[in-house]
């Protein structure tokens, strides 16, 4: 029997050795971060919002993945890496100023028809005094306060009593207006399996001298928590927000003006009800109003449907745990 000709082994697709994949992860981690905070800042109604709702975490907070950029820049230049290094960590930086950059242009006083200030003045608030008289400082027409309870009202009432005669409350939030108030009514925003007790929304009619009615709605939306267990936890607060949007719907006015403590960010997919139907602030920075000691996002809002301008400032502090927000109006 022929002996069978000797056959070489066959051959298999040459591996990149592991250490030559950490070393290529190593080279290109920079680049490839600053690609993944890109995304993330353009892209950020792409992310993902079921179960733990992490697409509404990163909204919440979406300004702040600006800071990742200085650290990728200089790590860059530092290790003088290949310009089409530069260019993928120039892409964030570039992305965020596209984003917030026209909120820090500098712009001239709008003229104003109606100033109004948004507060949450804290339920357990040691001097409501001292804040009713900071919120009042500006002179605004309106003044919408979240949080007031049975033992502070008294006192916010007395303080601004004189300079704001017309006021509405329905359970913690009011409203205290310069101008005549008329149909004044609780607005039902409750999630299903919230107590009846729990009020945190009113409507009334704002009679202004020289630009007739305006349906005014103040609301404070529930909180949302953040947990290793259960993620960012905003179905109730996203329920509420459908409620509201509802009765915007339903409103007869043609201007609205909606102010509230929405415990979220506007470019929060949360709030997508609300900022579908009312215009958002077309200036005021980024204004940021949560928490008062070092804020980090601004959760208190101003919307409006009608005006033909809306700009936002958040104001000093007050003994309050949130900054007061500033809003001007041109009618």
């Amino acid at each position: 029997m022929a002996p069978t000709p000797h056959q070489p082994p066959p051959r298999t697709p040459a591996r990149t050795p592991p250490r030559k994949l950490t070393l290529l992860a190593r080279r290109h981690a920079p680049a490839l971060l600053a690609l993944l905070v890109a995304a993330l800042l353009a892209g950020h109604a792409a992310v993902p919002d079921g179960g733990p709702r992490l697409g509404s975490l990163v909204e919440t907070f979406l300004p702040w993945l600006g800071l990742a950029v200085p650290p990728l820049l200089l790590f860059t230049l530092l290790r003088r890496r290949t310009p089409v290094a530069l260019c993928a960590a120039l892409l964030p930086a570039l992305t965020w100023a596209w984003l917030f950059g026209p909120h820090l242009l500098p712009r001239a006083e709008p003229r104003t028809d109606l100033t109004v200030v948004q507060h949450n003045v804290n339920d357990v608030n040691p001097d409501p005094a001292a804040t009713a008289r900071a919120v009042a400082a500006p002179r605004p027409d309106l003044i919408a306060l979240e949080e007031v309870t049975p033992d502070s009202l008294p006192v916010l009432r007395a303080v601004l009593r004189e300079r704001y005669p017309h006021h509405a409350v329905s359970g913690t939030v009011a409203l205290f207006s310069r101008h005549p108030l008329a149909d004044v009514r609780p607005l039902d925003i409750r999630p299903a399996g919230v107590d009846p007790s729990w009020q945190r929304a009113l409507r009334a009619t704002v009679r202004l001298p020289r630009h007739g009615e305006l349906a005014v709605l103040v609301a404070h939306l529930p909180s949302v928590r953040v947990s290793p267990t259960a993620g960012f936890t905003s179905a109730r607060r996203d329920e509420s927000a459908r409620l509201l949007a509802a009765a915007i719907d339903a409103e007869p006015l043609p201007r609205v003006l909606l102010l509230g403590d929405l415990n979220s960010t506007l470019d929060d997919g949360g709030l997508a009800p609300l900022t579908a139907r009312l215009a958002t602030p077309v200036h005021g920075g980024l204004s940021f109003t949560w928490p008062a000691a070092f804020p980090l996002a601004r959760i208190d809002q101003v919307l409006a449907r009608g005006p033909r301008s809306l700009h936002v400032a958040s104001l000093p502090s007050t003994p309050s745990d949130h900054l007061p927000l500033l809003a001007r109006l041109r009618l």
